[in-house]
Formats: C-alpha cells, sequence, structure tokens
C-alpha cells in the first residue's frame, strides 16, 4: 500500500481555471527557477529542483540545451508480459498534468522571447562557470556537485543546467540593475545571520482577554510558562514542546514580537503582543552572543544571498512585463477552438505549442512517476483476473462512503456524506473526481476485494482491544537517553535519590525527547497491547515509585518511574455497542494491513520491466528450479537491475 500511496499523493498536482491562474501561476513559474537553486543551498527544506522550467532556452551558438534521454521505442514497460505503451502513459501523464506542465511551456516561451527580443544570450561558458561556481559553493567537484543534484534531488545535469542554472542567469542579467547591494543592506543580512539571538517560548492564543489573564499569571510565575504552553497555547507546533520555538534573530519575522524578544532578560515574560488576529507572549530563556565572525570572510556570501533575495522579488516584475506585450490562446480547454486547430495546445505571440509537444514534456518530467501507478493498477487488474474477481461500481460507491466515515464526514444521521466527502477530498487534493476514483479509491476497493475474505477478529483480538482502550494503565515519567553510557549515569543517579522532583529534573536536563524533557519527563499513561511490548511489560510490573532498568527501544534507551495506576474504566466487555465499536476499529486495521502485505506479495512475484526507469524486477524462481553452475558466481540473476 505504501507504494499506491505515495503514486496517489504525487498525482495531485495543483490545478483550478486555466485564465484564473494565468496570471499568477505564471509568474510563480518565472520565479520557481530561482527559488529551486536557493531552496538547494538550504539543507533543512525540502528540494522542489525536480520540477524542469524553461525547455526552450537557447544557449548562445544557438542550439537547444540537451534534455535527458528517454527509450525511444513504444514499449514503456512489461507487466507480467502484458506492456503499457507509449501512447498509453503519455495520455495518462497528460491526464494528470497537462494543464500544470501547459502553464510553464506557455511561460517558457514568454520569458525566452523577453530575452531574445533584448538581445540576451547566456553562453555555454557561462552555465558552466555558473555550475562550477555552486560545486565550489559546496566545496564540491564539479561531478561530485552534480551527481548529488541527482541522487539526492532527482535532478539529472541536463535538467540542472537547462531548467535552474539557465533561467537563473537569463533573469539575473534581466534584472541587473536591481540586483545592486547597499551597505546598509548587507549589514542588517549580517546582523541578521551572525548578531544576538533569543532563545524563548511562545504562548498564542486567539482571545486577547485570555491572553492577559495568563500573561499576569506567568509574570508572577515564569517557570510556569512550559505549563501553560501546553494546557492553553493554540500553536501547536510550539505548544507541544512546551512553548520552544526557534531562536529569533533580528531582521526575520514580526517587527513587534522581534522588540519585545529582544527588550526582554533572561527569565522574564513579556507584554502581550498583538500579532495579526492572535495574540502573543514570549518567555525569554537565554540571549546568545553574537557570533565573533568578521565581516570581511563572510561578505561574498552574504552579497550573493541579498541577490539572490532581490532576484526573486525582480521575477515578478519581469513576468508582470513580459504578459503586458504577450498574446496568449489557450487551445487545450477551448473546445471550439480544439476543433480549428487540431494537434494544437496553445499559440504564445502567434507561435504554436503542439499537443505532442505538450505530450512528451509531461513524459519528460513526470513519465516515471506516473508509469508506477499504471504499472501498480495493471499488477491490481491482473490479480483481480486471476482470482474471478472484479472490483464493481458498488465497490466504488462503498469504498467512497468508507473513507467519509472514516474521516467524520457525516450527516445528522451519523451517515456518510458522500457528496460533501467528494467536494472536500478533490478541492484538498486539486484532482477531478473521476482521478481521484481511479488513483485513490479504485486500488484500495481492489486490494480489499483481494484480501477481505482472509481478515477475521477473534475473541482474543476483541479482549486485548478492550484491554487497550478501556483497561489499567501505568502512570509514569519517563527519560529518553540517546546512548547507554549516559542511560547508565542517569540511571544511577535516580536510582540513588528515586523521588519524583529529581527525576522530573533528571528528565528536564537530560532527555533526548523534547516533550518529555519539556515536561519534566511526564508522559501519556501506558496501556497493554499499544505495540510497544517491551516497555509495556516493564511498565506494568513497576509499583509506584519504582524505578525501571535501561529499557532499549530500537536506538534509545529509557528509564521509567511508576507514579501509580489509573483506574479500569467501567464499561463491559459484552456490551454490544463496545463489541461493535472494537470490532468495526480491529478489522479496519487488520485489513489495513493485509492490504499491505498483499500488495507487497504481488510486487515480489510479479516480473516487471520498466524501460523508462531502466529497472527490472522478476518473482526468485524456487530453489528445486535453479541449475548448479560452475559459472554462477559471476552470472547475473535475472531480476538485476539494468
Amino acid at each position: 500500500m505504501t507504494g499506491m500511496d505515495a503514486d496517489a499523493a504525487l498525482r495531485a498536482a495543483r490545478r483550478s481555471e486555466w485564465k484564473r491562474r494565468f496570471v499568477w501561476l505564471g509568474i510563480a513559474c518565472v520565479v520557481l527557477a530561482v527559488a529551486v537553486l536557493i531552496r538547494l543551498t538550504e539543507g533543512d527544506r525540502p528540494a522542489a529542483a525536480a520540477t524542469p522550467q524553461p525547455a526552450t532556452a537557447k544557449s548562445e551558438e544557438g542550439g537547444a540545451l540537451p534534455r535527458p534521454g528517454r527509450p525511444q521505442h513504444d514499449v514503456m514497460a512489461l507487466v507480467n508480459g502484458k506492456d503499457i505503451s507509449r501512447r498509453d502513459l503519455v495520455a495518462a501523464c497528460v491526464e494528470r498534468y497537462g494543464e500544470d506542465v501547459l502553464e510553464s511551456l506557455v511561460n517558457k516561451r514568454l520569458i525566452t522571447s523577453h530575452c531574445a527580443n533584448r538581445g540576451i544570450t547566456v553562453t555555454n561558458e557561462e552555465i558552466n562557470a555558473e555550475i562550477d561556481r555552486m560545486a565550489k559553493r559546496f566545496q564540491l567537484g564539479r561531478e561530485q556537485w552534480l551527481e548529488l543534484l541527482e541522487k539526492e534531488r532527482g535532478v539529472t545535469p541536463q535538467e540542472y543546467a537547462r531548467d535552474i542554472v539557465w533561467p537563473t542567469l537569463a533573469l539575473r542579467k534581466l534584472a541587473d540593475k536591481d540586483l545592486q547591494v547597499a551597505k546598509e543592506e548587507l549589514d542588517r543580512a549580517y546582523e541578521q545571520e551572525y548578531g544576538e539571538m533569543i532563545r524563548a517560548r511562545l504562548i498564542v492564543v486567539s482571545d486577547e482577554a485570555k491572553a492577559r489573564e495568563l500573561q499576569a499569571k506567568l509574570a508572577a510565575k515564569p517557570d510556569d510558562f512550559p505549563r501553560v504552553a501546553i494546557e492553553h497555547s493554540e500553536d501547536v507546533n510550539s505548544a507541544s514542546v512546551g512553548g520552544v520555538i526557534q531562536p529569533i534573530r533580528r531582521h526575520v519575522g514580526d517587527k513587534a514580537i522581534e522588540q519585545a524578544a529582544f527588550a526582554l532578560q533572561p527569565g522574564q515574560v513579556s507584554a502581550v503582543i498583538a500579532a495579526g488576529q492572535q495574540f502573543v507572549i514570549l518567555k525569554c530563556d537565554e540571549r546568545v552572543a553574537p557570533r565573533p565572525v568578521p565581516l570581511a570572510t563572510v561578505q561574498e556570501r552574504l552579497v550573493e544571498r541579498i541577490k539572490e533575495d532581490k532576484l526573486r522579488e525582480a521575477a515578478s516584475g519581469i513576468f508582470a512585463q513580459v504578459q503586458k506585450t504577450a498574446t496568449v490562446q489557450n487551445v487545450y480547454n477551448n473546445p471550439e477552438l480544439r476543433q480549428s486547430m487540431p494537434g494544437v495546445v496553445a499559440t504564445v505571440n502567434g507561435d504554436k505549442i503542439t499537443l505532442e509537444e505538450l505530450g512528451a514534456e509531461c513524459l519528460l518530467r513526470h513519465g516515471e512517476e506516473v508509469l508506477e501507478g499504471e504499472i501498480s493498477r495493471m499488477l491490481l487488474e491482473q490479480e483481480l483476473q486471476a482470482g474471478k474477481l472484479s472490483v464493481t461500481q458498488a465497490d466504488i460507491d462503498a469504498e467512497i462512503a468508507h473513507g467519509a466515515e472514516l474521516a467524520g464526514c457525516v450527516d445528522a444521521q451519523g451517515k456518510a456524506d458522500v457528496a460533501k466527502w467528494l467536494d472536500t477530498v478533490t478541492a484538498e487534493q486539486d484532482v477531478p473526481q473521476e482521478q481521484y476514483i481511479r488513483d485513490s479509491v479504485w486500488p484500495s476497493a481492489a486490494l480489499k476485494k483481494l484480501t477481505a475474505a482472509e481478515v477475521q477478529v477473534t475473541e482474543e483480538d476483541i479482549a486485548k482491544g478492550f484491554e487497550a482502550n478501556y483497561g489499567e494503565r501505568v502512570r509514569c515519567r519517563a527519560v529518553v537517553l540517546g546512548n547507554m553510557r549516559r542511560a547508565q549515569e542517569v540511571w544511577d543517579k535516580a536510582r540513588r535519590n528515586p523521588s519524583a522532583e529529581y527525576f522530573g529534573d533528571l528528565a528536564a536536563e537530560y532527555s533526548v525527547e523534547p516533550t518529555s524533557k519539556a515536561l519534566r519527563g511526564e508522559v501519556p499513561p501506558i496501556g497493554k497491547h499499544g505495540g510497544q511490548e517491551q516497555l509495556e511489560k516493564v511498565a506494568f510490573q513497576l509499583q509506584d515509585g519504582q524505578i525501571s532498568g535501561i529499557i532499549q527501544m530500537g536506538d534509545k534507551f529509557v528509564i521509567l518511574r511508576c507514579e501509580g495506576r489509573t483506574e479500569r474504566l467501567d464499561v463491559n466487555l459484552n456490551d454490544p455497542q463496545i463489541r461493535e465499536i472494537l470490532h468495526r476499529d480491529i478489522r479496519e486495521k487488520k485489513l489495513r494491513m493485509a492490504m499491505g502485505r498483499k500488495f507487497e506479495e504481488i510486487n515480489e512475484r510479479a516480473r516487471v520491466d520498466n524501460y523508462l526507469a531502466g529497472t527490472s524486477h522478476a518473482p526468485p524462481k524456487p530453489k528445486a528450479e535453479q541449475p548448479i553452475r560452475a559459472d554462477a558466481a559471476v552470472r547475473p540473476t535475472a531480476g538485476a537491475t539494468r
């Protein structure tokens, strides 16, 4: 199921009415090439570099820059001997991504035409120099840098040169006069990156009166800030760790919050700060001194960063200027124009973009991911056919209704509100209803059809579920450590002083898990059959006030202190309503696990030759069928990657 879920997510491309989005996404497409380059330099952000940009860019010599190759034959994959053709794959790619790719193609034509009209060219030498500069920036050789991009970011060297480097250099030339850096801007950037920082905690509420009430209490008792943040803050991310946020720097984010933060001393709580429609309270934990880095050693990099920021801002203005003189006709979404201009999807200043070009670009950008989905669907279709099964409309309707119920989308009578659910889920994924049903509902219904008969809920399952949901639990504090040596050190300290207060101090000082650290070791009560058998077993052996031994959980080491038990809920296992709830929940979980196993099994015994990705997989042969050969050690197996 994991592969199919990922495929469905990849297909949820952002779409809406073409003309409405042309202005805004036209700008975004130009900015994206620059934003991609900048994101590649920021390790803590996801890369978006795999989205290609201008495909019609030309070098100074006039030749089109190379694109990565694709198989030239018409068979894109063989699935247990049945082929997926190029034509079918292109059609699937265009169906899912045609509108988005067309917007990009239109915008590429606009920007390259704009460059040509102003005599702006980007030479191959400039492209190579920029690639070398970026490699040097990361202290890598050119080949290492390109290999890293392809391996970690999914960007081939050709795509990088054509779709990222070229538009960045072109935009730099177009916006050259807007990219000058003043001394004040350099000083600001230096202070932002190397100046003093405030380590702080934050509480956010939407009610001003409540904010002032909390502030008054915290001003009197600042040490209560983590607890109050957990109980009252509406910012979920920071509330879960006692209000802890990233250090506050100058010239970043909300001015009022920044000003209030830098006015605080360690331990102080701010006044209530109005920020948009919300109200913020800060507590200063520490003032971090500026880093003693000479400006001269970082000036070049800071100037480059400022220019990149300016370039992002300038790109929208450049594109707005391009649009003023452009004549764009969208044929793709106009049935009348499609009839009068067969094979054409758009015109840009009279220049035609053909359906063949659109299909080729869709295949280039999204072919591999769409092909994976088509292979998965074909495997499921073959499995259904072998079992003389089929997915009916009734199965589709039931799966949609089931999804609505699981999401809590029900009407006043508690029944699935299918219409509302379809509107909600297709709006969230921004895909047509037909595509949602094909890519998400049908695969789930197919796997359910293949596995439902295998899933049984036993009395033992119900008994365990009852115990897990309604049974006794152990209240504990926990310290989570990253290595055995530190765990032994902390355990010895806890053993010498087993009081709850001291154990809380140890958790606050040593725990590597943010929530337990912020809560002085407090964790949710531990029940049975929750999936952590070893931890549960130790917890239920402890008496009030006892310290556990060191419990290894993967690469972490846990020490527990028992603080009593919760009472079993007054619920009868034989209550029909309770049994129905448990049965439904357990069956759902077991069914999803069975569906996942079934999909893995189908893939494992399939013969799949994916010519687009250049891979091949064959089921392992039974040992009795494998002849013993003298040269077996040096011969490739049938499932070797091509």
